[in-house]
């Protein structure tokens, strides 16, 4: 009989981490061999304990899944990775394939299917939500540039352009002129609006 599939699950909620591990340790052919709840602990954990596949989650503390994701594929080249994630958002698969995933797929998948998916990343193939792919080829690169991508992800916790400017250490008027290229970029009717079509698109996770 073959080895079982070693498997490292990396996500900071631990109820989503341990209901991952209980449905894919039902599976005869898989085994959990490490749980992490932050993206900065994979590559430490992997090195420790040789998974064939890392199960990531884009949003973590320490790193972001998408970090973690080219962290480790620089230090342990032999473990796929697998991006299981809840934001299905088109930015977050293009970059996560940029990175060196093997696959991307949502939480909400079968477990069935998850496991199937488990067992084609590791086989060398690559697995990708299809709707998901769809949408990110639709949506393209992000418009918008670095600084513009900073100055969105800095203001979704709200705060006037004073504010801003200081927690950036910018001008108020860089920051408005910013703010005004990315409303513009995105399309959006104002500042929230321009937060809230590039989150959904996955184009304000960290760089």
């Amino acid at each position: 009989m073959a080895e079982p599939i070693r498997l490292l699950l990396a996500d900071d909620q631990a109820l989503v981490r341990g209901a991952l591990a209980a449905l894919l340790s039902m599976e005869p052919d898989l085994t959990v061999v490490a749980e992490v709840g932050r993206g900065d602990e994979v590559v430490a954990e992997a090195r420790r304990t040789s998974p064939d596949v890392a199960l990531l989650d884009v949003e973590m503390p320490g790193l972001d899944g998408i970090a973690a994701t080219a962290a480790l594929r620089a230090a342990v080249p032999g473990c796929r990775v697998l991006v299981v994630t809840t934001f299905g958002r088109p930015g977050y698969l293009r970059r996560a394939m940029e990175a060196g995933a093997d696959g991307f797929v949502v939480k909400d998948t079968p477990a069935r299917q998850l496991a199937d998916a488990v067992r084609r990343v590791r086989a060398g193939l690559r697995v990708v939500d299809p709707t998901l792919a769809a949408e990110t080829l639709a949506a393209g690169t992000s418009p918008l540039t670095e600084r513009e991508t900073e100055v969105l992800r800095t203001a979704r916790g709200g705060g006037t352009v004073a504010e801003l400017a200081r927690t950036l250490h910018l001008s108020e008027g860089t920051v408005r002129n910013h703010l005004s290229a990315a409303i513009g970029k995105t399309g959006a009717r104002n500042r929230a609006d321009a937060v809230r079509i590039a989150e959904e698109n996955g184009w304000l996770l960290g760089r």
